[in-house]
């Protein structure tokens, strides 16, 4: 664990505890390039914390602010976000400083008072309600209800004088924030962390967006991940394609296999050759040996994807199902697919992965399915050759 302190500007500064032990973010997603939690301090005649962190950085934290606040005592904590990796050090903190004030709206106090009863008592509650603002000096917070960006209680602050946009969840990133290198996988690690995390909430994050589109913003703050700053419409414009559900590349192709024995892959390879040899861009990707959370974001980078797999005990290859399931939770719509099932005697993956995108919004199934008994033959060429001309063609 490290810290990492970003100047935003002379009055607000971000502290981000960076964890680079962490295997597991949620308990499921991967961080090989770790995570950071995120807090900001607003110094002006009144002082707020911007959120806590996750109490695996509970220590290293309160050393860090209690250096930057320099013997004084915050005023206010904000509470944008009740998940523990953002709220796990609010009564600490509550305790730590017994004249602050907590910050949020009735959701937000509902929801704490599950994880920490009795410690913010009535008193210290600042309850506030959508568009209320709450005034530090030359700072003025504007609070903008976001429900379900990922979570019912979620709030984003905007800061008036300085244009900032403290914004939760939204617009956060997997991996650390350091000097130099925070935006080197910026779209990739923000496309996997949203879709994943936030994906199933579109229409939500639409609605946000709207708000924000009549806000003047200079930089967004976000919990997870760097400050964005400059120009911020390509951020904006990729958050309006994820959460509308658009493909960023309409003609790219994910071509997923999950093989038992490693024909059903190296069919799946052979298809994808065929793909790119018709001038399509492919990603081929093993479900058996890809964490899903990677399949899922490059299914939703991809306007098309093959679908490749062995049947199990008459049911899907459950690395194919998982990455169905999964799709399905967030939301995935509006693509076309083609299916390729393997099956020694009674084939049944191909319907089963039909009927699993049946469930799905607007996904079109190819007329052509590859079929092949075991491994991939010379008469399955012609099969395979028209499933390619018509994922071309669509």
């Amino acid at each position: 664990m490290n810290v990492h302190k970003t100047k935003i500007t002379d009055s607000v500064l971000g502290i981000s505890l960076n964890d680079t032990t962490l295997d597991l973010f949620e308990s499921q997603y991967p961080v090989p390039g770790g995570v950071s939690y995120n807090c900001y301090l607003i110094r002006d005649e009144k002082t707020a914390v911007m959120d806590t962190v996750d109490a695996r950085a509970t220590d290293l934290w309160m050393e860090t602010l209690e250096a930057e606040l320099a013997g004084t005592a915050p005023d206010y904590l904000v509470v944008s976000h009740v998940e523990p990796d953002h709220s796990a050090n609010v009564a600490r903190l509550a305790a730590k400083y017994p004249e602050m004030k907590v910050v949020g709206n009735a959701k937000t106090f509902a929801f704490l008072a599950n994880f920490f009863p009795g410690a913010i008592p009535a008193d210290r509650q600042v309850v506030v309600k959508d568009g209320d603002q709450l005034n530090l000096g030359a700072h003025t917070l504007t609070f903008v209800f976001a429900p379900m960006v990922h979570w019912p209680e979620v709030m984003v602050s905007y800061e008036s004088s300085e244009k900032l946009l403290f914004s939760a969840d939204g617009f956060g990133r997997f991996g650390v924030v350091a000097d130099g290198d925070s935006f080197a996988n910026w779209v990739d690690d923000s496309r996997r962390y949203f879709l994943n995390i936030v994906g199933k909430y579109g229409a939500q994050v639409q609605a946000l967006l709207k708000k924000a589109a009549g806000l003047e913003i200079s930089r967004i703050c976000p919990l997870h991940g760097p400050v964005l700053t400059g120009d911020l419409a390509p951020y904006l414009s990729l958050y309006d394609t994820w959460s509308s559900y658009k493909p960023e590349d309409p003609a790219a192709i994910l071509v997923a296999s999950a093989s038992i024995h490693g024909h059903t892959r190296e069919a799946a390879h052979r298809m994808a050759e065929k793909l790119r040899a018709a001038g399509a861009s492919v990603t081929e990707m093993d479900l058996t040996r890809t964490d899903v959370s990677y399949a899922v974001a490059e299914a939703f980078r991809c306007g098309k994807m093959v679908l490749a797999c062995a049947t199990y005990d008459g049911f899907l290859f459950p690395p194919m199902e998982a990455f169905l399931t999964h799709l399905k939770t967030k939301n995935f719509q509006n693509r076309t697919a083609g299916l390729l099932e393997n099956g020694m005697w009674a084939p049944m993956a191909g319907k089963l992965m039909g009927a699993a995108l049946a469930g799905m919004k607007n996904i079109t199934v190819c007329e052509h399915t590859v079929s092949i008994r075991g491994a991939a033959h010379p008469c399955d060429e012609a099969p395979m050759d028209a499933l390619v001309s018509e994922l071309i063609a669509r």
